[in-house]
């Protein structure tokens, strides 16, 4: 008997309509004789409407009750999905995060995962009955509950599709599997049948949207089978598998984006040892997530260091860095909001030279700007005006010959 592991997006679960929809598609799944444990986000725009809400009644936004609110979402469509199933005749039980066994860190909005103990869970499947729980929630070391961030429904499923030992976690999305890029900017854009952890794992952290990079990285961490596939049209997705030693690799995959980040640059920083390190101890101290760092060449014993950061930190990271400014004496600081990050990525970059100078070269086709650079082993980013990233994006596709043939 197999044991699969389905989560189901908020678009999937959007109304009741889509709900019933999902519990046929359990029906069939039961009828080949597996054994199903559900994930289900909240429905449709409800993380984004009670948020809305906390706006309408709060400016301060404690926390904790973030966290407790937040999470109402995904109790509601289990209890739905639950009552849809027995519908059909299927019994089912609803496990809020706590219930299914997750443990988390006292983090609220963001919480990571400690420990799962999902004893309640196992006692369902091995009555016969499918489980049905809450994704991106658990309950802190100080009992509160707690929210796994955006995206952590995801991670709830491969979670428990480790901590049960399941043959394959699924996850349901509103698209058919993941693309070579974007295909609302490059509609030939390619389904990909096979995707490896590692590539996945740069195109999650440089603008693909789903599956959510946290879930990406504890799957390969532990050995979790993925299959990333549509709730609309059933159709078999991508896997997401272990990448090959012996397999000749694609030159390149994948065309991302990401328009979600700034540029920050401290001008004037004094050259010396342990500067670096305390701009970036300070805004490491205030959980600000750096990711691209460039600093200039001295000139007169000073300075410029840029890096890139996520929009909604602006606020937090001016004030960081003003403080920064004065304490060492630098010229002052800059944002510029409009950005983007455009990367090519492909495991088969390690053996075959050459991708930078040609990917620089057809963005130097398009006159297109590059302001900073960052590359790994099957990666190679480059940061240019946001205005651009789109034409960046459909360039370096047809470049690498990555459409539907």
């Amino acid at each position: 008997m197999t044991l699969v592991i389905q989560k189901f997006g908020g678009t999937a679960v959007g109304d009741p309509d889509r709900i019933r929809e999902v519990a046929e598609h359990v029906s069939r799944t039961l009828r080949r004789g597996d054994q199903i444990v559900m994930v289900v986000s909240a429905m449709g725009k409800e993380t984004d409407e009670l948020l809305r809400l906390a706006d309408d009644v709060s400016s301060t936004h404690p926390g904790r009750e973030m966290d407790m609110l937040i999470t109402a979402g995904e109790r509601k469509a289990t209890a739905l999905m639950c009552m849809a199933l027995h519908d059909l005749g299927i019994p089912a039980d609803s496990f809020t995060g706590s219930q299914a066994g997750f443990l988390t860190d006292t983090t609220h909005t963001n919480a990571k995962i400690l420990e799962v103990r999902p004893e309640r869970v196992q006692e369902a499947l091995d009555a016969g009955r499918v489980a049905v729980v809450g994704g991106s929630q658990g309950v802190s070391t100080d009992n509160d509950v707690t929210f796994l961030g955006r995206g952590g429904s995801d991670t709830t499923a491969v979670a428990l599709a480790h901590a049960l030992n399941a043959d394959v976690c699924e996850l349901y999305t509103d698209v058919t599997g993941v693309f070579t890029t974007d295909p609302r900017v490059v509609p030939s854009a390619r389904k990909m049948n096979t995707v490896s952890f590692e590539e996945l794992l740069e195109m999650t952290a440089t603008g693909c949207p789903k599956p959510a990079m946290r879930s990406v990285e504890y799957a390969r961490t532990h050995g979790v089978r993925l299959h990333v596939r549509s709730a609309f049209t059933w159709q078999e997705g991508t896997w997401v598998t272990e990448e090959e030693p012996n397999m000749e690799q694609a030159i390149v995959s994948a065309v991302t984006h990401d328009v979600s980040e700034a540029k920050m640059t401290i001008s004037g920083v004094p050259d010396k040892p342990g500067v670096a390190a305390q701009v970036f101890r300070s805004l490491a101290d205030r959980d600000i997530n750096v990711d691209l760092i460039v600093q200039n060449v001295s000139d007169h014993g000073v300075t410029d260091i840029s890096f890139t950061i996520p929009h909604d930190d602006i606020p937090h990271v001016e004030e960081i860095t003003n403080q920064i400014v004065e304490e060492l004496q630098a010229q002052g600081v800059s944002v510029d909001p409009q950005i983007a990050r455009v990367s090519v990525i492909g495991a088969g970059m390690r053996t075959n030279p050459g991708v930078a100078a040609k990917m620089f070269e057809v963005l130097a086709s398009e006159e297109i700007n590059i302001a900073m650079i960052s590359t790994s082993a099957i990666r190679i980013s480059c940061v240019v005006q946001e205005s651009r990233a789109e034409d960046a994006v459909k360039a370096l596709h047809a470049a690498f010959e990555l459409s539907v043939s």
